[in-house]
């Protein structure tokens, strides 16, 4: 009997998620929930990849990964140089595949999804890249000093990837980040069980390797401004992100017991960027949204010892936001949904929350993204009972103001700054990325914005370089 065509390996291997602990074990700590594939198991997943002519899998990744390539390589076994390629085209690897939603990405585009189960690309990319680092292949090096500064505001994944990117071109780097930390939401909204925190650590050394340096506690607008950073600095790129949390807009929104969601997981996650107490141990905690924040607050509110987590969202799950893993991984640890249901007002006895009033909903006709658009359904208000509610609305990004108006920075309608293709704003030599200038979206797009402003960065000051050698030969 001959052997079988490689290239329908996918038929006869079945997809293989990464190991994942059980939920009974989890809930009771903070460490990730996935482990990694073994040799053998990672080698026989990257088998399944029939290594299309016309990857989809790249055409989904925002970073235009070189996913067929690391995939094969996977499969021959040759886990350090296929880690390497992923780094080519990633500034954290190993990051990314911790918290990017693949199904919407890489495997939500493979092609396979037509007759079988996409590759598991993100259990692959997490594999080869810790396997790098085990085996202390992730090394860097100082790059030869070009003469020239660059300021990077904001030390989330944006702004660390630009800075990555700029320290390779011989760019004397400093982040300034105006909490105690940096790593932005990475480490203060992504919890633990998702991305343990000295992963950041980690990235963030080897960039301090790499002669970047970190100023915190350091706030644009506050103790510097644009117009300081200007004059110190050749260039700036703005990268502060959307940390400005949409507000609870019903009746009873100022009773005690009314949290915003990012304050409530920095809190439980990292003790040192702590800035209030939102004890839920034994408490009602109602969390209102549907995206991979409000998921977050559930399964973050379960292990902090809550009686009870109940997610509140005005769409159906066909339509909720969040990734769908992490709406499958809440509920396996305890949370529960009420879909098609709007808060409309919280109530409350001597100034706590005590319940929250909700409306049921029905989904009409599509709006102008292709939504359903939810409607409320007359006579179908009922009460939740509640001790804690988090709000999980989502964030807008902050403004960024400058002391002359003459030197203002452009915003669109929606109050993001607006940027040119080489992610320039228009003060010129001050760039923007991530959610500052798109808006909120996912960890990756901040890395592609970083990577892509510090090439036009790049591209800027040579041009400056050029045009200030011209002017002197032309003078002299």
């Amino acid at each position: 009997m001959g052997k079988s065509n490689p290239k329908y390996s996918w038929r006869d291997i079945l997809r293989q998620n990464a190991p994942k602990r059980p939920a009974h074990e989890r809930v009771s700590d903070f460490a990730e929930i996935y482990s990694l594939h073994d040799e053998a198991a990672i080698r026989e997943q990257a088998n399944r990849c029939i290594q299309c002519p016309e990857p989809l899998c790249v055409t989904g990744c925002p970073l235009s990964n070189r996913i067929p390539e690391w995939i094969r390589l996977t499969a021959e076994g040759k886990f350090l140089e296929a880690a390497e390629i992923s780094r080519s085209t990633s500034n954290m690897p190993e990051i990314c595949s911790r918290v990017c939603p693949q199904e919407r990405l890489c495997e939500g585009a493979c092609i396979l999804n037509a007759c079988s189960d996409p590759i598991t690309i993100g259990a692959i990319e997490k594999f080869i890249n810790e396997y790098a680092f085990a085996h202390g292949d992730v090394t860097v090096a100082r790059a030869q000093p070009n003469g020239l500064s660059v300021a990077v505001i904001g030390a989330g994944p944006g702004g660390l990837a630009c800075a990555d990117e700029l320290a390779k071109l011989g760019y004397a780097v400093t982040v300034f980040e105006s909490q105690s930390l940096p790593g932005g939401l990475l480490m203060s909204g992504i919890p633990a069980f998702k991305l343990e925190k000295n992963l950041v650590d980690r990235r963030v050394a080897l960039l301090r390797e790499m002669g970047v340096t970190f100023r915190f506690k350091t706030a644009v607008g506050r103790h510097i401004s644009i117009e300081q950073l200007r004059e110190q600095f050749e260039a700036v790129f703005l990268s502060m992100g959307a940390q400005k949390p949409k507000p609870l807009d019903s009746p009873g929104a100022d009773l005690s017991g009314i949290f915003d969601a990012l304050p409530f997981l920095a809190e439980k996650n990292v003790p040192e960027l702590q800035r209030c107490s939102i004890p839920v141990e034994g408490k009602r905690v109602v969390v209102l949204g549907g995206g991979d924040t409000a998921m977050d607050c559930l399964r973050t509110a379960v292990r902090s010892g809550a009686m009870e987590a109940v997610c509140i969202y005005r769409r159906d799950l066909a339509n909720m936001p969040g990734s769908k893993k992490e709406y499958l991984n809440a509920l396996e640890e305890g949370a529960r949904f009420l879909f098609l249901t709007v808060p409309v007002a919280v109530t409350g006895e001597n100034g706590f929350v005590t319940e929250v009033r909700c409306a049921r909903m029905e989904l009409g006709e599509p709006d102008a993204g292709g939504r359903r658009k939810p409607r409320q359904v007359p006579g179908s208000e009922f009460s939740i009972r509640a001790d804690v509610v988090l709000v999980a609305y989502g964030f807008d990004a902050f403004s960024v103001t400058t002391r002359n108006s003459a030197t203002e920075i452009a915003v669109n309608e929606w109050g993001t700054i607006v940027v040119d293709d080489n992610q320039m704003t228009s003060l010129a030599g001050v760039f923007a990325g991530g959610d500052l200038s798109r808006g909120p979206s996912l960890v990756v797009h901040a890395v592609r914005d970083g990577r892509k402003a510090a090439s036009g960065i790049h591209t800027y000051l040579r041009g400056q370089e050029k045009r200030h050698a011209l002017l002197d030969a032309c003078a002299t």
